[in-house]
């Protein structure tokens, strides 16, 4: 059986991710590399096992000189994914991209209308979609244990960890937390819900603590080549929050920090539903009620979320649509919906005032 091919745009931490989850995968061959940085695409090259031949500096060159490619991860940062992706779509290339989809809705209904136009596969990294967390609460939501669910709550905050480098720049990330790290929890949670449509929202945004360069030891999450380096780029937000409502009624609490006076890093999702809540925290915990007593559920197996195997389990599922045409769970109109979503929130913050999503 002939394998599908598969090429890297993008060289960077993420892509190794990919990478491993392809080289894992029979159905695939590792086949091409791409990067604007020479020095990281040759390292990369010769970690992988990819010839010199067939790593590119430009994107449009690897995907005119190797037609024979059939899939493309897109694990550039976030101002590229869209050039990147729409190229390799109008290359006939199926593209799985990585979250956020893109740097605003604008770019990601041009992606949409690519794949749509090329008839090829466009996925978004939605990567918390095919965790075992997710999965165990799926099971409880569809079957029907929770009830109706109307309110939910999630925090990804970080006491002072910004990855720096890019992520700080906000003509490269696009945002802070919000787009980085918030869109894990919103997205999951929107996900759990059945995917429903967000129709207004109010958010606030602050920039107060910045990177804090003055603080001494460790940096969580920043290289430290990087903590050397006061003069790196912040000028995005270190806080965003929102009240996010949707069309089935149901509204979401969020918010996110790359840098904000707490004891600890916290990251959770709170279900409430009209027959049971849910936390995660990671490990998944029920609250509901039996014969009358408010009861507290926790399960015997770990149900906490692993990330051994997390992003194999969501390039397989890639593979899996584009060479066996399986149904994906993470299309492109789902990373066209939580950019309309990111779109309100830093636009409500701009203004003050909430954003109707039309």
């Amino acid at each position: 059986m002939r394998k599908m091919k598969a090429a890297i745009i993008g060289t960077g931490g993420i892509s190794n991710e990919h990478i491993r989850a392809y080289l894992k995968n029979e159905q695939v061959e590792l086949y091409a590399f791409c990067d604007i940085n020479p020095v990281q695409l040759e390292k990369m090259a010769k970690e992988y096992g990819i010839p010199t031949e067939r790593t590119f500096t430009d994107k449009d060159e690897m995907l005119a000189a190797l037609p024979e490619i059939d899939a493309v991860s897109v694990c550039t940062w976030n101002s590229q994914h869209a050039p990147c992706t729409i190229a390799a779509l109008n290359a006939g290339k199926h593209v799985i991209c990585e979250k956020p989809m893109a740097m605003n809705t604008e770019e990601a209904l041009a992606m949409q209308a690519a794949a749509e136009k090329a008839g090829k596969l466009l996925m978004i990294g939605f990567v918390r979609r095919h965790g075992n967390d997710a999965r165990v609460m799926l099971d409880q939501i569809n079957s029907g244990f929770m009830g109706d669910i109307y309110y939910a709550k999630a925090s990804y905050l970080r006491r002072n960890g910004c990855p720096g480098s890019w992520f700080g720049d906000r003509s490269r990330s696009g945002g802070g937390p919000l787009i980085d790290l918030g869109v894990h929890v919103i997205d999951l949670v929107r996900y759990l819900l059945g995917n429903p449509k967000p129709v207004s929202i109010y958010g606030a945004a602050f920039h107060k603590l910045a990177n804090r360069p003055n603080i001494k030891g460790k940096r969580g999450y920043t290289p430290a080549e990087i903590q050397k380096r006061s003069e790196e780029i912040f000028d995005v937000e270190d806080l965003a929050a929102a009240m996010i409502r949707f069309d089935n009624g149901a509204v979401l609490s969020v918010d996110a920090s790359f840098s904000l006076n707490i004891e600890q890093n916290k990251g959770d999702i709170e279900l409430f539903g009209t027959k049971a809540g849910a936390r995660l925290d990671p490990k998944v915990h029920l609250f509901s009620e039996i014969n009358d007593y408010m009861v507290n559920i926790d399960f015997h197996n770990d149900t906490s979320l692993s990330f051994d195997g997390l992003f194999a389990n969501e390039i397989n599922h890639f593979v899996d649509c584009v060479v066996n045409g399986a149904e994906c769970i993470a299309p492109a109109e789902d990373g066209v919906e939580m950019m309309k979503i990111l779109d309100a929130i830093y636009a409500s913050a701009e203004s003050g005032h909430e954003v109707v999503i039309n």
